[in-house]
């Protein structure tokens, strides 16, 4: 048996469902057929995170210089993840090759190396 509470909008939800034996063997089925969707692994933490820092290296260098909101955006397509994405922008605003100036509102990340 299982049971489902919680609310869908303002309305409450209790669902109790019956699973008889073979009911649970479909289920395993539908599962173990289903691959298991993996989140990316932040940057700085993994192998993949070290490589994700010099890929966001070198997509700047071969800008030359990117205002923030384009920059999160390849960073985020790079990496999948709108968290990642800021943990990459915030790394390389500490990396010496890269120097970081105010634009009001915004900021522009610059290539130095």
């Amino acid at each position: 048996m299982i049971r489902v509470r919680g609310h869908i909008g303002a309305w409450p939800v209790d669902l109790t469902l019956e699973l008889d034996e073979q009911d649970w063997a479909a289920l395993s089925a539908q599962c173990a057929a289903q691959p298991v969707a993996r989140t990316p692994a932040p940057p700085g933490r993994t192998g993949e995170g070290n490589a994700w820092l010099q890929q966001a290296q070198e997509l700047l260098c071969a800008a030359g210089e990117l205002d923030a909101p384009q920059l999160l955006a390849e960073l985020v397509g790079l990496t999948g993840s709108a968290q990642a994405g800021k943990r990459l922008l915030v790394q390389l605003r500490h990396c010496p090759q890269v120097r970081v100036e105010s634009l009001g509102d915004t900021a522009r990340y610059c290539w130095q190396g």
